[in-house]
């Protein structure tokens, strides 16, 4: 049990940090604070509440992060934690890390290009090969592996590889 004498914002601070660690299900390089899905973590009463936002309202990943978030919280002495999945604002790829956005491209996924870049959820006109940079690229399939993912090929390296999609 987390010790009564941490104030509520000591303990937010942990919760979020054990919370900020939960890695995503489909992206396992990932954590849900790289990709900005982690939104608050509130304490009252010495009681945990975190809120997520899904990368789209049909992600089916977001019932394993909850549990995920309830049982590392629950490991670390967080006990009657809970989970609120927020919709609105709706997620968008701005919201992912630099580091994130890092940790994809050497994973082997395209990271969304940025906000500035009049990108589109679909569309998108070059995408750089993560595995050897090269933007001489095309897309195969509007989607890939996973609902937020597009299929492309680089023509350099001849390599498919997903596109994480904007949004």
């Amino acid at each position: 049990m987390v010790t009564a004498a941490l104030n509520d914002a000591d303990l937010r601070r942990r919760a979020w940090d054990v919370a900020a660690a939960v890695v995503d299900p489909e992206i396992p390089v990932l954590t849900i604070a790289d990709l900005g899905v982690l939104r608050d973590v509130a304490v009252n009463d010495g009681r945990v509440e975190v809120a997520i936002t899904p990368t789209y309202s049909g992600c089916p990943a977001m019932n394993m992060i909850a549990l995920e978030i309830e049982l590392a919280l629950e490991r670390e002495g967080f006990s009657n934690s809970s989970v609120r999945i927020v919709l609105s604002p709706a997620w968008t790829t701005d919201w992912m890390s630099d580091d994130g956005r890092r940790k994809l491209r050497e994973y082997g996924i395209a990271p969304p290009l940025p906000s500035s870049s009049g990108r589109a959820l679909f569309g998108v006109q070059q995408v750089a090969c993560p595995q050897c940079g090269s933007e001489n690229t095309e897309v195969l399939s509007e989607f890939g592996s996973t609902a937020c993912k597009a299929l492309w090929r680089c023509k350099s390296c001849r390599e498919p590889f997903d596109y994480f999609k904007c949004h």
